[in-house]
């Protein structure tokens, strides 16, 4: 099995930084210590050239030095040629209904009047026109007949009474 490098995963660093705390705090005898925000921030704004291996290094030697069971980003002793800014950090692929998922929440956030007709119009809207005004092939593409997409594309007036249909 295959897996990317840790750089290419900064969903998995913080979980495997509270893996390796754990660990090793457990054969140290030794209280388990807590990441300051500051260190968590440093923790995913660093290349990770040696991978998981160097993550569980570090992280066992800030175990070893950290005071009062809080590990700052001082405590780490991350390489500085080796650190990058989290907003240049590559994306993490997203699927589109995740994306789709993650817009609408950001649309319940800030509630609007008839949202779902707003939504509803932008689905049609953007079929209508990925089918490049093909209704035959837009309510194929959204599984409904071609007199529902009908009524709608008038509703929102994308069509009129006398637009005719497509051929397929």
């Amino acid at each position: 099995m295959t897996l990317l490098p840790l750089r290419e995963r900064p969903g998995d660093i913080l979980p495997l930084a509270k893996y390796f705390l754990e660990r090793y705090s457990k054969r140290l005898n030794a209280v388990l210590p807590k990441l300051t925000l500051e260190a968590e921030k440093a923790l995913l704004a660093y290349a990770w050239p040696g991978n998981i291996r160097e993550l569980e290094n570090v992280i066992h030697h800030a175990l070893l030095i950290c005071k009062n069971t809080i590990v700052t980003n001082t405590d780490l002793h991350l390489n500085p040629d080796f650190a990058r800014s989290i907003s240049t950090k590559p994306a993490l692929p997203v699927l589109p209904l995740q994306a789709l998922e993650q817009a609408l929440l950001a649309l319940y956030e800030q509630p609007q009047q008839a949202l779902f007709e707003q939504l509803e119009e932008a689905i049609f809207r953007t079929a209508y026109q990925f089918c490049e005004h093909n209704q035959v092939q837009t309510s194929r593409l959204l599984g409904i007949s071609r007199n529902i997409l009908r009524h709608r594309l008038k509703r929102y007036g994308f069509i009129d009474d006398k637009t005719q249909v497509e051929d397929v």
